[in-house]
């Protein structure tokens, strides 16, 4: 079967537009919680731990399944399951809204971030398939990552204003209009390449298990509660070992062969980690730090979170002009320098350094993310960017969740510095590991795309 015909530019922008506003449904279903937690506490009887386990729920359950979600945007079509998450998501944000006490909410939360796994890996395999030049690929990445990334400056803002008129359970309905506009933009189907072969399901299972076993494991340890958090670490690695053995033996395994040994991609998601520890370090301390309202915690994170939604568009043209490894290595220089000017101004309260700090941050976030994510699609086989995406947000996520662990294990009134100070270091590891990869002299190719398997 010979390709699809590529739309015109101009045809493709409300797919792009659809895809985008996606990935913004699903950041901002996290922020935009973060300021509803007070209200959550009140109305459903519960006190911090239940509402710590709302956030948990999600971030689990959407680490777990995004390997699978990657998978099956490969092997049954990247519009397919789309289209799926998309619904489903909306329809289970209308479930949480109607939650009646908090065990309703958490069984919901867990299906939100089943639905959001099948949403991020598919729509960066679509907008592979819409744009298969790298230089305009690139540019696509590039809005997506800065429409989606809007929703971090507009989470804390917009919840505040809902929370205030109609209450927590308006932050989950407002997800249902925006599932349906999705839906609109993207009603025409995306062709994608797929596989022919059945998914084998029991090492997505064992995998699952394995990474909420491990969140886990860092979640009780942030809450240094060690007993658990040694036993869910030790069950974490058995199934890990388990995994393992089971994949190498299946007929579908969880890592497409051309990934395995591709090393330029195993290096990007090492960096989309340390970009989300880093970045995750910030949101979890900051308002702790700060003990201010949800409105002066917003303004306060308003320096990082809008660069971070604006700042992804200059880094398309960067990498159109120079490639994907000069703006992630410019990431990788101001982010440490921003977490070290913060660290600075939390421990002396130095609201203008603590300003200058987290502008940097910001500008670390928005010239490596979408830079790096472009560098991954271009070096993975077109049949694998579905797996790539998932890959590469699992271990994004499993970043996050160490952040959360290890600000929460080390942050006191004593120690304010300390989590941005290791979240630093985290960052300079990856800025070594950018010299690395570019005296290996790796070229910068993407693989053409095959004529036959195409999903209509």
């Amino acid at each position: 079967m010979s390709a699809p015909t590529v739309p015109a530019e101009r045809s493709r922008t409300p797919q792009l537009l659809g895809l985008s506003l996606a990935y913004f449904m699903v950041l901002l279903d996290t922020t935009v919680l973060a300021v509803a937690e007070r209200s959550i506490m009140t109305s459903l009887h519960t006190g911090v731990v239940g509402v710590g386990w709302a956030t948990t729920t999600y971030t689990m359950a959407l680490a777990a399944a995004l390997v699978l979600g990657g998978s099956l945007a490969d092997r049954l079509g990247g519009y397919r399951v789309f289209v799926v998450g998309v619904a489903g998501f909306g329809a289970a944000s209308l479930a949480c809204a109607c939650s009646p006490d908090l065990a309703a909410l958490l069984v919901f939360r867990a299906l939100l971030g089943l639905f959001a796994a099948a949403i991020v890996p598919s729509s960066l395999a679509l907008i592979a398939h819409l744009y298969r030049q790298p230089r305009s690929r690139g540019r696509a990445i590039s809005a997506w990552a800065a429409i989606s990334g809007a929703a971090m400056a507009a989470g804390p803002v917009l919840g505040g204003w809902l929370i205030a008129v109609a209450g927590w359970r308006a932050v989950f309905v407002l997800n249902a209009p925006l599932a349906l506009v999705v839906l609109v933009l993207c009603r025409s189907r995306i062709a994608t390449v797929r596989r022919a072969r059945a998914i084998s399901w029991l090492p997505h299972l064992v995998l699952a298990a394995t990474l909420a076993s491990a969140t886990l494991a860092i979640t009780r340890a942030g809450q240094r509660s060690w007993p658990q958090a040694a036993l869910f670490g030790l069950v974490a690695l058995a199934l890990a070992f388990g995994t393992a053995a089971i994949d190498r033996s299946s007929p579908a395994p969880l890592v497409p062969g051309s990934l395995r040994r591709n090393r330029p991609v195993w290096t990007a998601f090492g960096w989309g980690a340390a970009i989300n520890y880093a970045l995750t370090t910030v949101i979890f301390s900051i308002p702790l730090v700060l003990a201010a309202s949800p409105a002066r915690t917003g303004v306060a994170l308003l320096p990082m979170t809008l660069l971070v939604a604006v700042n992804p568009l200059l880094t398309g043209r960067l990498v159109a002009a120079f490639g994907p490894v000069v703006p992630i290595r410019l990431g990788f220089v101001a982010f440490p320098v921003g977490l070290c000017l913060a660290a600075a101004a939390v421990a002396g309260d130095h609201a203008v350094l603590l300003g200058v700090g987290l502008l940097l941050c910001g500008a670390g976030v928005s010239w490596t993310l979408p830079a790096l994510v472009g560098y991954a699609v271009d070096r993975a086989a077109p049949d694998a960017a579905g797996a790539v995406g998932g890959i590469l947000n699992a271990t994004r996520q499993v970043g996050a969740t160490l952040a959360a662990a290890a600000a929460g294990a080390t942050l006191s009134p004593r120690t304010p510095a300390v989590p941005f100070l290791i979240a630093a270091a985290v960052c300079l590891i990856g800025l070594a590991s950018t010299v690395a990869r570019h005296r290996s002299r790796t070229p910068d190719r993407a693989p053409e795309l095959p004529s036959d398997r195409v999903s209509n």
